[in-house]
């Protein structure tokens, strides 16, 4: 177990656990950590399925401890194995508070029934949690975000989907050519579908309303990039090494344009609706 927060609680005072992937931290996610009172803690299942907040960047949207088991080294444990690691690892546990369609142990063998069994506190199933009928899954909200349709997947999500990237080094004529951007790599997270969005760009503790591109530079080098030019920002010499994305609005298709000239066009379009929209 490897633990990542900015909370304090150690693990043997932890009374109370949520149990679950927990990519996203999204709306169905906070229904379960509401019922964990002062001394509960989140327990990640780390899973490389996780792209809506790989890693510990699930504390972003988590006001308690965080504790992560690897998927790959508790796949095969049985369920009694599995809940024998959770007593030991939180001495103090009392509550073990999970989604209605939970499964557990080798194979998915178990489900919530045979967890209010085993264990000798109490298990809280809380109930899918559901906007127009729907219900809200990581699952879905990824689909969302891959088709591009980003205000839905905040719908789901409580808030805008963001992510980080590392800054690295673009093709070099934006600057010149075109306009001026901050050029990403976003490791893990999940990107949108291709195309040109409204967005907000966090530049150190400053934020910054956005156009951001993600796609094939079809008029250009062909590369596939992730870039943003930030509305109002004067760069400075100062180096940038990592930058925060807000997906708020889906703008357009990517497409090759005939000329520099005419991407250039399109680009101060796409920024004008950006500072003409509220």
């Amino acid at each position: 177990m490897s633990g990542s927060t900015s909370m304090s609680t150690p693990a043997n005072e932890i009374t109370a656990v949520a149990v679950g992937n927990f990519d996203g931290m999204h709306r169905g996610h906070r229904a379960l950590f509401d019922r964990l009172g002062s001394h509960g803690g989140i327990v990640v299942i780390e899973h490389y399925r996780a792209t809506l907040t790989p890693g510990p960047w699930r504390a972003e949207y988590a006001d308690r401890p965080l504790f992560f088991y690897e998927f790959d080294r508790i796949r095969s444990l049985q369920p009694e194995a599995f809940i024998d690691l959770l007593s030991a690892d939180f001495p103090a546990l009392q509550t073990i508070v999970v989604g209605e369609d939970f499964r557990f142990g080798a194979g998915r063998s178990a489900d919530v029934n045979a967890l209010a069994k085993m264990f000798h506190g109490e298990t809280i199933a809380v109930a899918e949690v559901k906007i127009d009928g729907k219900g809200v899954h990581s699952r879905h909200i990824r689909q969302m975000i891959a088709e591009g349709h980003v205000e839905e997947a905040a719908t789901c999500l409580g808030r805008a989907y963001a992510l980080w990237g590392e800054v690295i080094k673009g093709q070099g004529i934006g600057a010149k050519s075109l306009v001026p951007t901050i050029n990403l790599d976003a490791g893990r997270f999940l990107l949108p579908k291709a195309g040109v969005y409204k967005t907000r760009t966090l530049v150190g503790d400053e934020l910054f309303r956005s156009v951001t591109f993600v796609g094939h530079r079809h008029t250009t080098d062909g590369r596939f990039a992730l870039e943003t030019h930030l509305i109002d920002w004067e760069p400075t010499d100062r180096p940038l090494w990592r930058a925060k994305i807000f997906w708020d609005a889906f703008l357009r298709e990517n497409r090759k344009f005939e000329s520099l000239g005419a991407l250039k066009r399109q680009i101060a379009e796409d920024i004008e609706i950006v500072k003409n929209e509220k």
